[in-house]
């Protein structure tokens, strides 16, 4: 999943139907692939542009290093040149065999695949895992 999946499931109010991809992870219902840097990369994220404070943060990275599986890609990639951040998210689900990228982010969704990982947005990940796209 990419970051601004995972920011968008917890900035916004948890009546919203993304919000259940997050239950649906701690449910266990599907593997969430999280690399130190993707981890990284959304407490820094909601620390700036949404205010998140201190102990909310380390509570996030808390229950994200608990529920996701976590990843420490041996790889670097530059297949996205204009965003690294992008390529934290290839690396991460190279290097934990991903079957899928959950992604709005254009760059990513232009690819369509990487090495074999369908790359798919997130009404369709919803979408395979029954999620009402309005609760």
């Amino acid at each position: 999943m990419d970051t601004n999946v995972l920011i968008s499931m917890f900035a916004n109010h948890p009546d919203r139907p993304i919000f259940q991809l997050w239950v649906y992870a701690v449910r266990r219902r599907y593997t969430l692939l999280l690399s130190p840097d993707i981890i990284r990369e959304v407490v820094r994220t909601l620390r700036h542009k949404f205010a998140w404070e201190e102990p909310e943060l380390i509570q996030l990275a808390k229950a994200l290093a608990h529920v996701g599986e976590l990843i420490t890609p041996a790889i670097t990639l530059d297949v996205i040149p204009t965003d690294p951040d992008d390529n934290r998210i290839l690396e991460c689900a190279v290097a934990g065999s991903a079957h899928l990228i959950v992604s709005g982010d254009r760059d990513l969704r232009h690819l369509r695949t990487y090495e074999g990982i369908s790359i798919v947005v997130p009404r369709d990940f919803m979408r395979m895992l029954s999620i009402p796209e309005h609760l």
